[in-house]
């Protein structure tokens, strides 16, 4: 017992003592001791019943919580989701209400703490991209394909006055210019056919880092585009930097300025011969052109194919079994609790999957890609949410 302690023991002790002596009345000794009646009889009480310890300070526990469950409830919830492996909390929970609608079952977030305290649940991975991941959180890649960077250089007429926009694609970490390419538009079709080739030649990246253009992205839902879906389906993560804000994607944008220099001033007299242009430029620019952000290094001295090979078909997006999936339509709707919910057309033929987190209230996913938040009672999308 601490020394403080010990001394207030001492006067309460003292307290009992002259009370037993009966000098004073105790109306007399509690005003001596600054105390109230009560608590003198308190005193006397305890020192009755259990001698000097009945003296101490006790810690103000509460005899009753209304909040604490019974153990029965958490067995009961712990072999439910032994029965259910893939259950989720809430799942778990809705079922076991409807068993036993008497019990006090607790919120779905108590319910996850309990299993995961006993290793029933694992926590949830927060590698999920929010709405596109626009901008926040863009690191500079350390790895040969973790991050493509992808984009237009501004278009110009050839000699013949025909329009060419220069497709660009390179490698984040060794600056490895994967190709530049003369095209007639920026139309989401060539250019999808010029990322298969390269899938095929290097393999997939982790990431493909782009602006907010088309045909990168849309003004739809999550700024989706054609070529963004197809990328979420090969499992390739869409980076875009924040509108205005080219210098997230500052080395890309620094190539450019040498590849006009050195391709499009003047330009060539026709596309073909401007992407002869092009094509000695890369070798130039990637087998002999030493760079000081390398250690004077040449890309293609550090630059590696992906050990991710381009599959021969294009692979299904897989979700957990609690998660209920829908096929968007051919006009972009999908059908929520009887009523038709219009996402975009961009998604029309993919499977995209809900999860409830509240009460009518469902997170709606394209793979590992969170989309929004759906509102089933009035059908809304809600994509302003933190990321």
């Amino acid at each position: 017992m601490p020394w403080s302690e010990r001394s207030v023991v001492r006067e309460r002790v003292r307290f009992v003592s002259e009370v037993e002596a009966g000098i004073f009345s105790i109306s007399e000794l509690c005003e001596r001791y600054g105390i109230s009646r009560k608590t003198g009889y308190k005193w006397i009480w305890r020192y009755e019943e259990e001698g000097p310890l009945g003296l101490e300070d006790r810690r103000r526990i509460a005899h009753h919580c209304p909040h604490r469950t019974e153990e029965r409830i958490v067995k009961r919830l712990v072999e439910y989701r032994r029965e259910h492996p893939s259950w989720g909390p809430r799942k778990l929970l809705e079922c076991l209400k409807r068993l036993e609608p008497e019990a006090a079952w607790p919120s779905a977030s108590t319910a996850g703490d309990w299993l995961r305290r006993r290793g029933l649940v694992e926590p949830r991975r927060r590698a999920r991209r929010l709405f596109g991941s626009e901008g926040g959180g863009l690191t500079r890649p350390e790895r040969a394909n973790e991050v493509w960077s992808a984009d237009f250089k501004g278009q110009f007429k050839t000699g013949d006055g025909q329009y060419c926009y220069p497709l660009t694609v390179a490698d984040g970490a060794s600056r490895f210019l994967l190709e530049v390419q003369g095209l007639e538009s920026t139309r989401s079709f060539p250019v999808r056919r010029r990322f298969e080739g390269l899938f095929r030649k290097y393999g997939l990246p982790h990431a493909i880092r782009t602006d907010n253009g088309s045909p990168f992205a849309s003004v739809g839902l999550a700024r989706l585009s054609r070529l963004s879906v197809w990328w979420t389906r090969l499992g390739i993560v869409h980076q875009r930097i924040t509108p205005a804000h080219p210098q997230q994607n500052g080395s890309h944008e620094r190539m450019h300025r040498t590849l006009k220099a050195e391709t499009a001033r003047p330009p060539q007299r026709n596309l073909r011969a401007q992407q002869r242009r092009f094509d000695a430029f890369c070798r130039e620019y990637n087998d002999q052109r030493p760079h000081e952000a390398l250690g004077m290094k040449t890309p293609a001295s550090l630059y590696v194919s992906s050990s991710r090979p381009y599959p021969a078909r294009l692979p299904q997006l897989e979700y957990p079994g609690h998660f209920q999936i829908r096929r968007v339509g051919s006009h972009g709707t999908i059908s929520v609790g009887g009523k038709f919910v219009f996402l975009s057309e961009t998604l029309s033929g993919e499977l995209v999957a809900l999860e409830e987190v509240d009460d009518g209230i469902f997170s709606l996913f394209l793979g590992p890609l969170l989309l929004a938040r759906l509102d089933q009672r009035s059908g809304r999308l809600h994509q302003g949410l933190p990321r």
